[in-house]
């Protein structure tokens, strides 16, 4: 199997089980602008996986993948990248007036399984999974990992065509615009999973340039009985905005615990607050 896809599948799972911990690595991508007002519109997006938010101190965000949903709704596969040692990059040309989705989603699945006496393991896709099981194995049991990593771009005017849910896995429908974001001015999310409001979900944001004030500075909140939550942001920045369901997941798959099949879910997005 290919070790990229590997490396990818495990750091999945360990994000989601780690989600909101300040000393965690933190998967990310960021835009070169949120909001871009030249006539031939692009934006450049870097990915990684780091510790200092946002600094390319750990590895690439492999963004093999990654979807442009544009202001009209629509969704495609963004351009080929880049991807070197620390980061990878993409340009993405921004035809169209209005607000842009720039996603990369995965599911994964890790497992275990027997084969007589012996004890085998796997991760890799649910597919995959499903295949390498032969006939007559025993104490089957997976978790299923879907992650959703995303940011917003805007050129020249804001709009909501592109904002609009999936309803599949964990998601965040900000009912504030996420390129109309002001230091100390309210914003307010919604988070849905698979389409429904998750209500008591505790999700946490982080300012960038944590190496620069010695502590993470993790802004933790949580969502109402609607799932919705109202929040500010205290100074003009690059937030991290993550959440986890279920939000202490517990030990992974394993031949002598847990149920047969668990599924969790991860999220990310990059939002950026301007000056007031």
């Amino acid at each position: 199997m290919h070790n990229s896809f590997i490396k990818h599948g495990v750091l999945t799972l360990i994000l989601a089980a780690t989600a909101g911990a300040a000393s965690a690595h933190r998967p990310w991508m960021l835009p070169s602008s949120t909001i871009v007002e030249n006539k031939d519109a692009w934006v450049m997006i870097d990915g990684a996986v780091s510790e200092g938010l946002f600094d390319f101190d750990h590895m690439a965000l492999r963004m093999n993948g990654l979807t442009v949903t544009a202001p009209d709704g629509t969704t495609a596969p963004a351009p080929e990248g880049v991807t070197g040692k620390m980061r990878a990059s993409v340009d993405i040309p921004l035809p169209k007036e209005g607000t842009y989705r720039i996603a990369l989603v995965s599911n994964n699945a890790m497992g275990s399984y027997k084969v007589g006496n012996e004890v085998k393991r796997f991760r890799g896709s649910e597919a995959d999974f499903a295949k390498q099981v032969p006939a007559g194995a025993t104490e089957v049991r997976k978790t299923l990992t879907h992650q959703r990593i995303e940011t917003f771009v805007s050129a020249h005017k804001t709009s909501d065509g592109a904002l609009k849910p999936t309803n599949t896995g964990l998601e965040m429908v900000p009912l504030t615009h996420p390129n109309d974001l002001r230091a100390n001015e309210t914003m307010r999310v919604r988070f849905l999973l698979d389409g429904k409001p998750l209500p008591n979900l505790p999700f946490s944001l982080v300012p960038g340039g944590v190496r620069y004030r010695g502590v993470a500075g993790e802004i933790r909140l949580s969502t109402d009985a609607k799932g919705e939550a109202s929040f500010k942001l205290p100074a003009a920045n690059m937030y991290w905005m993550n959440a986890a369901y279920p939000p202490n997941p517990g030990k992974g798959p394993g031949p002598d615990n847990g149920p047969a099949e668990t599924r969790r879910y991860a999220y990310t997005a990059t939002l950026e607050a301007l000056p007031e």
